[in-house]
């Protein structure tokens, strides 16, 4: 069993991954990063080169912190949620933990639609995370 986090190079992406980790280091237990793209046009090889290469830095970091982990950067041509879900049901995932950023009173009505569908398909419990100020 693992926990699988969703990674992406913000402070809601660190603040998951940092949880993530100490969480993995408490319950003995490996970590799965995922990075997932859509894909397409809109994702070129220079900013495929830039998430490779911080990939990369992470993997070493969790290393270096005694944390059993594999990094994949998922670019399959469907939404991080589904990608998210997918492995954490192929890996038996002990939980999910997911990054949220904080929205305006009117954006509070409606929660990203990638955080939304992860809460709703997951057949594991969800760990969302906030970043600091």
């Amino acid at each position: 069993m693992a926990i699988v986090v969703g990674y992406i190079p913000t402070k809601e992406g660190r603040a998951a991954l940092n949880w993530a980790a100490q969480e993995c280091l408490l319950r003995k237990t490996s970590l799965i990063v995922i990075n997932s793209q859509r894909g397409g046009g809109s994702f070129d090889a220079d900013e495929a080169l830039r998430f490779e290469e911080e990939l990369k830095r992470i993997a070493s970091e969790l290393e270096e912190a005694g944390v059993s982990s594999e990094v994949r950067q998922l670019v399959r041509g469907v939404e991080p949620s589904e990608d998210l879900v997918a492995v954490a049901q192929e890996e038996k995932a002990e939980v999910i933990v997911i990054g949220l950023r904080r929205r305006t009173p009117v954006g509070k009505l409606i929660l990203g639609s990638n955080a939304q569908r992860i809460l709703l398909d997951a057949s594991c419990p969800v760990v969302a995370v906030k970043a600091e100020d």
